[in-house]
């Protein structure tokens, strides 16, 4: 679902790339049915696309704003990914004046590098590659300038977008044309795929946590208790309570760290304490904390959870 752009030379680099993503919802086998006809090209509009999405009885959703090129200082990147059900596959391009690297990860893990000064580089499906490598045949002059590559590559994102839905009307272009021999141009091309690729690293590092710390929250959510007896009044003093918790009731704080395990105090407060004796059963009825005999609300700063 993307088209991408490049090229390199010795008066510097050009990078355009489309912002189109498209979400399937699904059954797997029509999903891939459906991905494998807009890709072949028998779709040429949105229309179409919709339209046979309804027939397969899969659900779309088409956004235009990803970020599928970018730079960094003096060097370009342009991204496509593949998911696969078990790992991210992505294909970089960095490119600069007199150099380009094609970068192969699998993950966050550099699986393969190619090299080069000079080159025209397309990213896309089959017939998005096809369509652009006409048009740029066709468009192309010597000499010519980066301006001109880039109007040719405006193009090219023009008339592709016109043939398959599978790319967009909006994109994002980048014109670099810092002078730089090769050897430097490698250099730097070297310096930015090692610090981008250990950011990459990092960001995946965060995404695991975060994804562990909301497993933890969904698994320690579930033990909230919503309905059931917490425990008894130990005693009360003004408008505090005590309160022993039962054998299966633990307090806890937002981090989910336990305050007080089962047969400990936590300390409650009541709006009508004069309502509230010792003995009395504290409960959560209706997701309200309160006493059970006379419904009088308390309050706590903790989180009450099931020890189970």
């Amino acid at each position: 679902m993307s088209l991408i752009l490049a090229y390199i030379g010795s008066r510097g680099c050009v990078i355009i790339g489309d912002k189109r993503r498209i979400g399937y919802f699904g059954d797997k086998n029509k999903r891939e049915k459906l991905e494998e006809e807009l890709y072949s090209g028998n779709m040429k509009t949105e229309e179409d696309l919709v339209k046979r999405a309804e027939q397969l009885g899969i659900s779309i959703k088409i956004i235009d704003d990803a970020k599928k090129v970018r730079s960094i200082g003096d060097v370009v990147i342009g991204e496509v990914r593949i998911k696969t059900p078990l790992e991210t596959k992505r294909r970089r391009i960095y490119g600069t004046t007199n150099g380009y690297n094609i970068v192969e990860l699998l993950g966050s893990n550099i699986e393969k590098v190619q090299k080069g000064d000079s080159s025209i580089v397309v990213f896309g499906n089959k017939i998005t590659k096809k369509i652009a490598k006409d048009i740029i045949k066709k468009q192309w002059k010597s000499p010519i300038s980066l301006k001109d590559i880039a109007e040719i590559f405006k193009r090219v994102m023009a008339e592709v977008s016109k043939k398959t839905p599978s790319i967009s009307t909006e994109y994002d272009i980048f014109i670099k044309h810092k002078q730089m021999d090769k050897k430097q141009a490698q250099k730097i091309l070297d310096e930015t795929i090692i610090r981008d690729v250990r950011l990459l690293q990092k960001w995946r590092e965060k995404l695991r946590e975060d994804i562990a710390k909301t497993r933890e929250t969904i698994e320690m959510s579930s033990k909230i208790i919503s309905e059931g007896e917490i425990g008894r009044v130990k005693s009360v003093d003004g408008d505090e309570i005590e309160v022993l918790l039962n054998k299966s009731t633990q307090a806890m704080d937002i981090n989910w760290n336990v305050l007080n395990k089962p047969g400990e105090i936590v300390k409650m407060c009541a709006d009508d304490p004069s309502s509230v004796f010792v003995g009395d059963l504290v409960v959560v009825e209706n997701e309200n904390l309160c006493i059970q005999r006379t419904k009088s609300p308390l309050k706590c700063d903790v989180i009450l959870c099931r020890t189970d």
